[in-house]
């Protein structure tokens, strides 16, 4: 349902670019890519007066209370009362922007600079405060890749000039919280300071993880997640050396194909038997594989990692099959864990992730939650699209308005090495009433997933024409047969019982 403010925005499948506007842009400013590569992105915002709180929700078992205040534990799951978050008749918003004169964010990621800005416009006149641990201002994390390849200079990479931040009069501020006093309403930082606040936002991301394998400390080992660790590879980057790269997933593709692009000899170790095994299915994981090696690449599939060889800096990377693969610098990309730390310290519910519900309110009301660290219906999104709509719901609702957050469809769109990939839905399975279509001819390959007469997931591989509308009907959940274009890109779903079972006897 929209709101009194419907924000219309275009997401490109790509780069995670967001673009306002009634239509996407022709191509994109950052990545390049076409205007079928644009998605529709359409964030509800609705502004109005708070009404009278007459229920408590329950953040761990979802018990409704209705009462004016909450009960001292919940009779279910016996969660103290002060976990529990107000409920509004009409949901209404978590405050008026009358009673919000300091609003603080932690984390300057796109869900903690997307907050700024919607609260800013929701609340004229708050004092608002982003805190990042990165000295740079926010900037596109997701092209960090296009970075390293040497494809965008390093001043492409910032979202808004400094010069927005005093226009919009958001305080900027390089400092690292270690505690959160919720009784006070504190965040102490670690130079001393104290930021009071009337409305928290944490939106702090996450770290990546990197598994406890022997040598991991050594110098020369890394990971890619800020632009600190961009410039750092770079200055270590020579032509000719021998790089490893942990990980078959989105980032460490990217990372590899940047890397040998600038000339480094690199070889992929992925543990899973195929490439990308979240994204693609085994049969187009090998067609990517195959490309990959076709491009110089070493591509090491069902391998697992056993030990980082050397002395002070690190030398090769030992399999525990034994192979021992000469390296003098090794990226490590097998994913990321939520910065969940303060939110636990504070007593803040947090299961994988600090739990919100639909406004993204944690357990103190006070206090909200956007981003990779957010867990919303348990479900971590990590992506950038993901960060962009939370932060605009939970700035919305720190500033006084109202917002909902309902869900986004799991799609990948990306470009390695020049390779067109997309993947929307479900694409694994769970059972043996899902059956799959898969064509391939000429380097393309398409599949689609089909379940009780819908289509739940899609991939298509070497040409992404038609991914907006597989996205569609994946996301409808109507089913198969009133799309009849489907059969066009399928002729699979017109022979045999997948004519009478989608497109009826005709």
């Amino acid at each position: 349902m929209l709101g009194d403010c419907a924000m219309k925005k275009w997401k490109c499948e790509v780069c995670g670019y967001i673009h306002s506007g009634e239509t996407p842009p022709l191509s994109c400013p950052i990545c390049g890519v076409e205007q079928e590569c644009f998605s529709a992105l359409e964030i509800s915002i609705e502004t109005k007066e708070p009404v009278t709180t007459d229920a408590w929700h329950c953040p761990v078992c979802s018990y409704l209370h209705h009462a004016p205040a909450p009960p001292d534990t919940c009779p279910l799951c016996s969660a103290t009362g002060s976990m529990f978050t107000p409920r509004h008749k009409d949901d209404a918003p978590v405050g008026s922007s009358d009673d919000i004169q300091q609003i603080v964010i932690l984390g300057g990621g796109i869900a903690g600079f997307t907050a700024a800005t919607e609260a800013r416009r929701q609340s004229p006149h708050a004092t608002i405060v982003l805190v990042s641990r990165e000295q740079s201002l926010p900037y596109y994390r997701l092209n960090l890749t296009r970075f390293l390849a040497g494809d965008i200079a390093e001043s492409t990479l910032q979202i808004e000039s400094a010069e927005w931040y005093e226009k919009h009069a958001v305080e900027y501020i390089h400092a690292e919280a270690t505690l959160i006093d919720r009784e006070q309403k504190q965040v102490h930082l670690r130079d001393g300071r104290q930021l009071g606040y009337d409305r928290l936002l944490l939106t702090n991301g996450a770290h990546p993880f990197i598994p406890p394998f022997p040598g991991a400390t050594r110098d020369g080992v890394t990971v890619l997640r800020t632009l600190e660790d961009a410039r750092a590879i770079l200055l270590r980057l020579r032509p000719g050396m021998h790089l490893v790269c942990i990980g078959g997933g989105l980032l460490g593709l990217e990372t590899a194909g940047a890397l040998a692009r600038q000339g480094a000899v690199v070889t992929i170790v992925e543990g899973f038997s195929s490439l990308l095994p979240r994204q693609l299915p085994p049969r187009a994981g090998s067609m990517l594989r195959q490309r990959l090696e076709a491009e110089g690449m070493t591509v090491l599939c069902g391998e697992t990692v056993k030990e980082l060889v050397g002395d002070e800096s690190v030398q090769g990377v030992l399999l525990e099959s034994g192979r021992l693969l000469p390296a003098t610098l090794v990226v490590v990309a097998v994913g990321v864990r939520p910065n969940s730390y303060l939110a636990r310290q504070a007593g803040l519910t947090v299961n994988r992730g600090i739990v919100v519900d639909d406004r993204l309110v944690s357990s103190d009301p006070s206090i909200l939650a956007a981003g990779d660290v957010a867990e919303h219906r348990g479900i971590l999104y990590g992506i950038w699209p993901a960060g962009y709509a939370q932060g605009a719901v939970a700035g919305c609702n720190a500033g006084g308005g109202k917002a909902v957050f309902g869900a986004l469809a799991a799609s990948t769109r990306i470009k390695v090495l020049d390779i067109d990939l997309f993947s929307c839905g479900q694409i694994h399975p769970e059972d043996a009433s899902t059956t799959v279509y898969e064509s391939e001819n000429d380097g393309v390959y398409r599949a689609i997933f089909c379940c009780d007469g819908q289509l739940t997931g899609a991939v298509l591989y070497g040409d992404t024409s038609g991914a907006g509308r597989l996205k569609e009907i994946v996301e409808s959940g109507r089913q198969i047969s009133e799309f009849p274009e489907l059969a066009e890109m399928f002729p699979q779903l017109q022979q045999g019982h997948a004519s009478s079972a989608f497109f009826g006897s005709a």
